[in-house]
């Protein structure tokens, strides 16, 4: 019996083990994964307003684009087009012997607000405290209502039940006295 009982917590030791070491090893690679990427070959695009900005993949050398840039930069990786009508647009860009192109379809808006995380972020708190406070005050002023009773038509006194006489019976429904039986003599069961 104590050989079984051994044997079972070498299983559970190798286990936990086996458990920790994968556990590091996930750490591991899922630090690896995260390290910075080698540098890609795509092409950059930011817009801003009606401005829209692409950054050429290439590094090196003369750049030259397709269509030709019309307003140049400082910078010759950058192609910027001022009041772009988001228009779709084939561009391209070369240096040397490599050539990388690019089919840009991109929405702008004129006045367009550009948001940052941290003000989307404050816009949801806010929301979420403005409804927590209205969830408050609605459960404060329901509380002091429990107890009351309302004076309402319909309403009846919570307290010991007291004895009301019997309601004023419908005259539409009134029972049939023994002398107007005759009224409804003519009016037979049918069979179904």
């Amino acid at each position: 019996m104590a050989e079984k009982s051994k044997r079972r917590r070498n299983t559970r030791m190798r286990f936990e083990l086996f458990l920790l070491l994968l556990g590091l090893l996930l750490c591991v690679v899922g630090t690896a994964a995260q390290e910075d990427p080698p540098p890609s070959e795509e092409f950059l695009v930011e817009i801003s307003g009606t401005t829209v900005t692409i950054t050429c993949p290439v590094t090196e050398g003369t750049i030259t684009w397709d269509p030709a840039v019309i307003k140049p930069s400082d910078d010759e990786t950058k192609y910027i087009i001022e009041d772009y009508d988001s228009s779709p647009l084939n561009l391209s860009c070369s240096s040397g012997g490599k050539k990388y192109a690019m089919y840009l379809n991109a929405r702008v808006c004129a006045n367009c607000e550009e948001l940052d995380a941290l003000a989307v972020t404050g816009i949801v708190v806010a929301d979420l405290l403005i409804t927590l406070g209205v969830l408050i005050l609605v459960y404060y002023f329901s509380k002091d209502r429990k107890g009351k009773t309302s004076t309402g038509a319909g309403s009846r006194p919570r307290g010991q039940k007291m004895q009301h006489p019997p309601p004023v019976p419908n005259p539409d429904y009134e029972p049939i006295r023994k002398g107007q039986r005759e009224v409804y003599a003519g009016l037979e069961p049918r069979g179904f």
